[in-house]
C-alpha cells in the first residue's frame, strides 16, 4: 500500500479523570476513504478537535505528508493541506456562494479582507473557488446568497470550501447532519467520485453512508479504538456490533 497522506501515531487527551482518547492510531492513504463511526461520548469530537489543531494532545504524533504537525496551528494545518469541513455551518448566509468559496481561497494565500471588494473579481481567487464549485456540482448555485440554499446545498458549499484550499487530506466531521435520503444520497455519489483526487477521513453517524462509502472503517469506543477493517469485517465484528451497532 502506498505511504500513507496522514497518519495518528498513539493519540492521547485526558480531561481531568476523564480519558477522552486512548492510544489512537490510524491512517489514511491516497485514493480512500477511512471512516471513523463510534456512540455519543466516544471520543470522536475530542480527536477531531487533536487532528484539526484546536486541542494539543497529550501525548502521540500526527503526521501529514511526512510532516509532523502535532504542535502546528489550526492556519498552519490547512497551509501544509489538512482540509476540513465542519459539523456546524461556518458559512457567511449573507454572502453568494462563489463568495464564500473565494473568501476561503483569501485566507489561505493570506490575503487581508479589507481589501475584499477590488478583488472579488482576482482571478487568483476566482479560478480556485471554481473549480471547486465545479467539483460539488454547484456551477449553477454560484450568484445565489447562501442562506437561500437548501441544508444540502450548503453542505457541498462547505465540502467545496474545504476543496477550494488544495488539500492533501479533507476531514469530513459529519457532512450528512440534517441531510434527508436524497440529499445524503446526493452528497454520497459526490464524495464517491471526489476520493480518487483527495483522501478523505470522515466522521459520520449515517451507517448507510458510511458502509457505502468507506474503504476502510475504524471504530472509537469509550476514547480507544476497538476494531479497523473493511465494512465486511466491521459488520461482522462482535464487539463492534455490541458497542455500537445495536446487536
Amino acid at each position: 500500500m502506498s505511504d500513507a497522506v496522514l497518519t495518528l501515531a498513539n493519540l492521547n487527551k485526558r480531561f481531568g479523570a476523564l480519558q477522552a482518547t486512548r492510544d489512537v492510531s490510524l491512517d489514511l492513504y491516497p485514493g480512500e476513504i477511512h471512516a471513523l463511526i463510534g456512540p455519543n461520548g466516544a471520543g470522536k469530537s475530542t480527536l477531531i478537535g487533536q487532528i484539526a489543531g484546536n486541542l494539543k494532545p497529550d501525548a502521540g504524533r500526527i503526521v501529514l505528508a511526512g510532516r509532523d504537525i502535532t504542535s502546528l496551528s489550526v492556519a498552519q494545518r490547512a497551509r501544509l493541506g489538512l482540509g476540513r469541513s465542519f459539523q456546524v455551518s461556518s458559512l457567511a448566509e449573507p454572502l453568494t456562494v462563489k463568495r464564500n468559496v473565494m473568501i476561503a481561497v483569501q485566507a489561505l494565500q493570506g490575503h487581508s479582507f479589507r481589501f475584499w471588494k477590488p478583488v472579488h473579481h482576482d482571478e487568483r481567487l476566482l479560478a480556485p473557488a471554481m473549480e471547486a464549485l465545479e467539483r460539488m456540482a454547484l456551477t449553477h448555485r454560484t450568484d445565489t446568497p447562501v442562506a437561500e440554499l437548501s441544508h444540502g446545498e450548503r453542505r457541498q458549499v462547505e465540502v467545496a470550501c474545504a476543496l477550494a484550499l488544495k488539500p492533501r487530506a479533507l476531514l469530513l466531521d459529519e457532512p450528512m447532519a440534517g441531510l434527508g435520503p436524497e440529499g445524503s444520497a446526493r452528497l454520497t455519489e459526490l464524495l464517491e467520485a471526489l476520493k480518487h483526487e483527495v483522501p478523505i477521513l470522515l466522521i459520520e453517524h449515517d451507517m448507510d453512508a458510511v458502509f457505502r462509502l468507506a474503504d476502510r472503517i475504524s471504530v472509537l469506543v469509550a476514547g480507544g479504538v476497538i476494531a479497523h477493517g473493511d465494512s465486511a469485517a466491521i459488520r461482522a465484528n462482535p464487539q463492534v456490533r455490541e458497542a455500537y451497532l445495536g446487536d
